[in-house]
């Protein structure tokens, strides 16, 4: 397969700046794969699509404000973007400019409130860097740290919340699993009234996830790792309802890796914590996946291509085809497609 084969155009005012107000307003497109039918709804809708003894599986990884802005040693401007945390206030950051930041440089954000030192080099252009600060780090980081918003989005965001799902429980992400976005306090607990299940796992978003696939062919890209738990009270709840023959319907692309890295044959999935590198593209057998809840992705993206091995390659484009035709907003705050 060709990167080539998962490209779409997409005019620019279609890529939304703004989340939708209220959360549940946005609209949804609802694919079945069976009929292969479209159906243009909004997202408080989806609660007809839902039946009683379903398992709806989400993400509540939380979004830390992952972008600094500090000064090196002797002047200067730069900026951090933390992707990995490998220690108490060691992390893994992608640094600009990369070469005035070298081995040994020193920075300080927010007039000496904290310092940090790159200590090593890592894959693709990455730094390893330490960082000192008064307090924890995540106090710190808390009062100095910026969302870390695409770059497609340049508005502003207010309100960092809005860039947080209602449920996200455990900071470690710098992304925020967007499908989740859409998700108003009342609209869960009107699932959970209907007798859905509500199954928990976590996934660290890494920025990995969103980087362009340069290879030519898609076999030759190399997926960055993600950190994932499933408690074994989740994976209890989701392999009863495999056995019994219901749904599980995954909450955005990051509950799919999570799920699919932790199952075994015939979809049974195990409670662990692990790193994963899934890489799922057209021709992958779903083990636990039955149903997906998604936004519209970036052309020749991974998760377009996960998207693709659900549907297929053409009836995603021919999806996406028909949401840019109806205007739908795309990407982070944009819209969501349901998966049937």
């Amino acid at each position: 397969m060709k990167t080539s084969d998962f490209l779409y155009d997409l005019p620019e005012r279609l890529i939304a700046q703004t989340p939708a107000e209220p959360r549940d307003h946005s609209r949804l497109l609802v694919y079945d794969r069976s009929t292969r039918e479209i159906s243009h709804k909004h997202f408080y809708d989806i609660i007809d699509y839902l039946k009683s003894g379903d398992v709806l599986v989400i993400n509540e990884t939380r979004v830390i404000p992952a972008r600094l802005y500090g000064v090196r040693a002797g002047g200067g401007a730069c900026e951090f973007l933390l992707l990995k945390q490998l220690g108490p206030k060691k992390w893994e950051s992608l640094v600009r400019p990369g070469a005035k930041l070298k081995v040994g440089k020193t920075v300080t954000f927010g007039d000496g409130r904290m310092k940090a030192t790159i200590a090593g080099e890592s894959e693709g252009g990455a730094r390893i860097v330490e960082f000192e600060c008064e307090g924890t780090f995540e106090e710190a980081l808390d009062a100095l740290g910026e969302m870390p918003l695409p770059p497609y989005i340049h508005e502003r965001l207010t309100d960092k919340n809005r860039y947080q799902t209602v449920y996200a429980r455990e900071d470690g992400s710098a992304a925020a699993p967007t499908a989740g976005l859409h998700f108003t306090p009342e609209l869960l607990e009107k699932i959970r009234m209907k007798g859905i299940t509500i199954a928990p796992v976590l996934l660290h978003v890494g920025l990995g996830t969103f980087r362009p696939v340069k290879a030519e062919n898609v076999e030759d890209h190399e997926m960055h790792s993600e950190y994932y738990e499933v408690t074994k009270e989740s994976a209890d709840i989701i392999n009863k309802a495999k056995a019994e023959g219901r749904r599980i319907i995954a909450v955005g692309t990051t509950s799919v890796r999570t799920l699919e890295s932790a199952s075994r044959e015939k979809g049974i999935v195990e409670a662990k914590n692990a790193w994963t590198q899934i890489f799922i593209t057209p021709g992958y057998s779903f083990r636990a996946v039955d149903a997906l809840i998604t936004n519209f992705h970036l052309p020749g993206s991974t998760l377009l291509m996960l998207v693709s091995a659900l549907t297929g390659r053409e009836e995603a484009l021919r999806v996406y085809k028909c949401a840019v035709n109806e205007e739908y907003r795309f990407f982070s705050f944009g819209d969501a497609m349901l998966i049937l």
